[in-house]
């Protein structure tokens, strides 16, 4: 292999022109010519026998050449990688730039994503807006609310629906008369109020006795996902099956012993406030630390290789397709069922990539100007909290976590505290300070430091596009 040009090209990509040899092509041919010699009939010769020079006879002498090049060049390109230093960050393109007719070795070019070069302006010191938390007695009712919900008796009622029943129910939905994909259910379990489905559906089940027929008209939200349906005017044809009152247990101390440790309903109270309100700090200081990182990112300069982008969106697709699996649907049965194709379903998660890809960068680069790592002590430790936090063997943590995933990790959440460390943090101008916290209190996370540390993946290898 000889290595004939490097070429810094735009967003990253670096050109490679690679030169394959006589003598390596040859043995390539003879690769090619052993894989295959079992497909020719040769007169004169028993299947598999004839010699090579006769087969090149025959039908060619390039005949071979295809599958020599594609057992030749991966070979080529790798020395080709580790003799230019380059860090890749994804599959190169390959393109055969010549090939001597005789078999003399050929030329391909093969233009490769390389990790960009990361400029960055402040990352100290900066200022932004931090919310305050507070929790009141509503949010504790609410909190108390969900556990009673948890523990409730179910009761079935020969009555009319009401908000907060539990209406079993068969439907099918039509739009022009037409039934559209995606709008039949049976005994599906609806609670009256929750909001599960469009907008005024629900309402207009109330009132409706077990075994009555209604039909319910509603208009598809504008930014309805299933594009067809948007904004269209619908009838869903229901039968109530069922009518089910949650009736909830009556909130005292026995009720504190039967959900929880505590002996008394005040104690339980406690708790939960304590714990609400350390969920609330954590959100708000996650909040706090995106914000410090869009100010980072603002000031970053950058060339970031599609590639990169395209590796984090598999990286998510592949993590969403995991959780589906688990609550047991698979990704192409969820992206029928909301009218959704792969390409478009990757293209709701590409800002989201796009960030994660900007922010995993402008980390790294920090925590390289600050000599931010992690020992090997310090990654043993690590992995023992992580199995005791999952109840698991260490040894049983190291298989699906490797040792690069857990070090990346601890160093990104160390830069993360340094630049949210370093930073003032404001309260909110007047009325801006709106407890987001209160629609969801489970589902908020602080996001810099869990969404920018991807898997690391094996393409991340030396890899070429080879099909």
């Amino acid at each position: 292999m000889k290595l004939n040009k490097v070429e810094k090209l735009e967003k990253s990509i670096v050109e490679l022109e690679i030169a394959v040899s006589k003598e390596e092509f040859e043995a390539a041919i003879e690769k090619a010519y052993r894989k295959n010699i079992g497909k020719f009939n040769v007169p004169g010769f028993r299947k598999g026998k004839a010699p090579l020079k006769m087969i090149e006879k025959l039908y060619g002498r390039g005949i071979f050449f295809e599958d020599a090049i594609n057992l030749s060049y991966p070979e080529a390109y790798d020395s080709a990688v580790e003799e230019s230093k380059l860090d890749v960050v994804g599959r190169a393109d390959v393109d055969i730039k010549e090939i001597d007719e005789n078999g003399d070795g050929y030329v391909f070019i093969a233009k490769v994503p390389v990790r960009p070069e990361v400029k960055l302006s402040q990352y100290k010191g900066l200022t932004a807006e931090k919310r305050e938390v507070n929790v009141t007695d509503e949010d504790i009712a609410g909190e108390l609310e969900r556990l009673q919900k948890r523990v409730a008796r179910i009761e079935t009622k020969d009555r009319a629906v009401q908000k907060g029943d539990t209406a079993v129910i068969d439907f099918e939905g039509f739009v022009d008369g037409v039934p559209f994909e995606g709008g039949k259910g049976q005994s599906h379990p609806l609670v009256i109020g929750d909001g599960q489905f469009i907008p005024g559906f629900e309402d207009q089940l109330i009132g409706a006795m077990p075994n009555s027929e209604v039909d319910v008209k509603v208009t598809f939200p504008e930014e309805y996902h299933a594009k067809d349906l948007a904004g269209k005017d619908a009838v869903f044809k229901c039968k109530v099956l069922e009518v089910k009152e949650t009736i909830l247990p009556a909130l005292d101390d026995e009720f504190a012993k039967d959900v929880s440790e505590f002996d008394a309903l005040d104690a339980l109270k406690e708790d939960l406030k304590k714990k609400l309100l350390e969920q609330r700090e954590r959100n708000a200081n996650g909040e706090f630390e995106e914000k410090i990182i869009d100010q980072i990112l603002e000031g970053m300069e950058v060339e970031i290789p599609e590639a990169m982008y395209e590796r984090q969106l598999d990286q998510i697709m592949e993590d969403y397709a995991y959780k589906l699996q688990m609550q047991g649907m698979q990704l192409d049965a969820y992206l029928k069922m909301n009218q959704l194709d792969i390409e478009s379903f990757r293209t709701i998660f590409k800002p989201q990539a796009e960030r994660q890809v900007k922010t995993m960068l402008a980390l790294q680069k920090i925590s390289e100007l600050e000599g931010i790592t992690a020992s090997d002590e310090e990654l043993e430790k690590e992995y023992t909290n992580v199995a005791e936090k999952y109840n698991m063997e260490v040894s049983k943590v190291k298989e699906f976590l490797t040792a690069d995933t857990l070090k990346n990790e601890l160093v990104v959440n160390r830069t993360v505290d340094l630049i949210r460390d370093s930073a003032t943090s404001v309260k909110p101008a007047e009325g801006e300070n709106t407890d987001t916290d209160k629609k969801s209190d489970t589902e908020k996370k602080p996001a810099a430091k869990k969404s920018t540390t991807a898997k690391k993946s094996t393409t991340e290898k030396k890899t070429t596009k080879k099909d």
